[in-house]
């Protein structure tokens, strides 16, 4: 797994101004935060725990919800990314959200274990490239993330969420990839990729985005 180069500049940047000044536990961050998920989606998730890779941290939680946000679509949201700073947040902390038009919950679990494994070393900012490694569900080849504002959710329900901890918690949307898109995407750039005929934030079995738009 690796966290590559942030394409996009600071105006693109996933921390919102303002501090949260009370700090709780981590337990009472997770119940707040998932109360801001239930008022949104309406249904209790799945849990799926992953071992902290960082001493002293709390596990990482992949938040699994199915049919959302409609029927045969799957939707993932990671807790305890933000549990472990990084030097980049100033003003807010990361969590992360997929949401595809797939059954399988391999996806979220990707996302959960890119969260565990690169936590303290990965700021997660727009534009970030992320690379699994490997196929990341055997019904597609994708192999990679890149990351912006999440497709499922008002601007409100997505920057600021007030957890009670020493900052407020941001969500960042995860989008697959090809292993062949990680370069087409450094030359593009985000906002060329995004708007590619080929591009759709749903559809893991899209064909690839091969070339610049003509």
């Amino acid at each position: 797994m690796a966290c590559e180069t942030c394409y996009l500049s600071g105006r693109y940047s996933i921390a919102a101004v303002g501090h949260v000044t009370r700090v709780t536990t981590s337990s009472d961050r997770l119940t707040r935060f998932l109360a801001h998920l239930d008022s949104i989606f309406q249904i209790e998730p799945s849990f799926h725990p992953f071992e902290s890779t960082v001493p002293g941290a709390p596990k990482l939680l992949a938040l699994v919800y199915r049919d959302v946000p409609e029927p045969a679509h799957v939707t993932g949201v990671t807790f305890g990314l933000s549990e472990v700073p990084h030097a980049d947040w100033e003003f807010g902390r990361p969590e992360l959200i997929i949401s595809l038009q797939s059954t399988d919950i391999a996806w979220p679990l990707a996302v959960g274990e890119l969260a565990n494994q690169l936590r303290g070393h990965c700021p997660f900012c727009y534009g970030n490239v992320i690379n699994f490694g490997e196929k990341i569900s055997d019904e597609s080849d994708m192999s990679a993330f890149f990351i912006f504002a999440p497709s499922i959710l008002e601007r409100a329900d997505f920057l600021n969420i007030d957890v009670g901890g020493p900052q407020p918690v941001n969500i960042a949307g995860m989008y697959p990839i090809y292993d062949s898109e990680r370069a087409m995407f450094a030359s593009l750039g985000l906002e060329s990729f995004w708007h590619h005929p080929n591009f759709d934030l749903y559809d893991v079995k899209r064909p690839k985005v091969n070339s610049a738009l003509c």
